[in-house]
């Protein structure tokens, strides 16, 4: 079935709104994505459960009261990320480097000089897609790797979203061998770590609680002899853009202990996460896989979603 037919018509109109809403000035899709995602807050209570039990856990320093506070000020960002996703689709380079401010852009412009291996470690924080999207505009292209969306519409236009700068995709289920390739070529590797390992993770601690941890950053690492540079995206108040900081490379990484690498790597986003605790993605289940033995962290109607 071609993208053309019929059936895929609502979701080219869904397309169109996005691409629409992207052209609209950036403060006024501030100003309808906070209100969209506080509206989302009152009728997402699973999301709200799941977003309070993972700040109960991560910020225990904090009140209930705080907690909530930045809870809510997450859902506001969420919608600025929604509405804004047409930004990173179809902007220029100029709105681009309107838009967003690059923070020590020097640590990554040394490493791509000298041509070597580097790893963009980028955790999920909300503003990530309009981050990657001026990346790959105003610093280098790379490479990434993708998985691949069911709606062929959606996974066709946020590909090409993703290449128009002259980056590259690979599906996560590929042979990884032409990864590693472009990785020791000089090719920036957006990495985005899993949030929950699964199975196949390690349990390493996260905030103080013990998460399956996906072991990939040190293994790429090893693999290619690549510098991690820990890379953070934060959307900026009142509309005014984003952010976009690269912070010092991880020296001494990794060590080939996959599970010191891992509880390394878990360490960097905690440190970042004090910095913008409003910006990191507190919906999603970190916890749901449990060590053997471990009570769930999530009530049983959070864990069947």
């Amino acid at each position: 079935m071609t993208l053309t037919h019929p059936r895929h018509w609502p979701s080219w109109l869904l397309v169109g709104l996005v691409y629409g809403l992207g052209r609209l000035p950036f403060p006024l899709i501030w100003g309808l994505g906070t209100g969209l995602g506080r509206l989302t807050y009152l009728f997402a209570p699973s999301r709200r459960l799941i977003g309070r039990r993972n700040l109960e856990l991560c910020l225990p320093e904090a009140s209930a009261d705080a907690r909530e506070r930045i809870l809510r000020a997450q859902f506001g960002w969420l919608g600025v990320a929604a509405l804004g996703q047409g930004v990173g689709w179809g902007a220029s380079r100029a709105r681009l480097g309107r838009l967003v401010k690059i923070r020590n852009r020097e640590l990554i412009d040394r490493c791509i000089a000298e041509r070597r291996p580097v790893i963009v470690l980028v955790p999920h924080f909300v503003g990530l897609e309009l981050g990657g999207a001026a990346f790959t505009a105003l610093v280098h292209s790379g490479v990434y790797m993708y998985q691949k969306i069911r709606n062929p519409v959606i996974d066709h236009q946020v590909r090409r979203a993703r290449q128009r700068f002259g980056s590259l995709s690979i599906e996560r289920h590929d042979e990884l061998r032409g990864l590693l390739r472009e990785i020791k070529k000089g090719t920036p590797f957006y990495y985005l770590p899993d949030q929950d390992g699964g199975r196949r993770g390690l349990f390493v601690p996260f905030c103080g609680v013990s998460a399956s941890t996906v072991p990939m950053l040190g293994r790429f690492a090893a693999m290619t002899n690549a510098v991690v540079i820990p890379t953070f995206a934060r959307f900026l108040p009142w509309g005014r853009g984003l952010e976009l900081i690269f912070d010092p490379p991880m020296e001494d990484f990794p060590t080939g202990d996959p599970q010191a690498d891992s509880a390394r790597m878990n360490q960097v986003i905690e440190s970042r996460i004090h910095t913008m605790p409003d910006q990191y993605f507190w919906v999603h289940r970190r916890f749901k896989t449990r060590p053997p033995g471990a009570a769930p962290i999530y009530p049983s109607r959070q864990r069947r979603r």
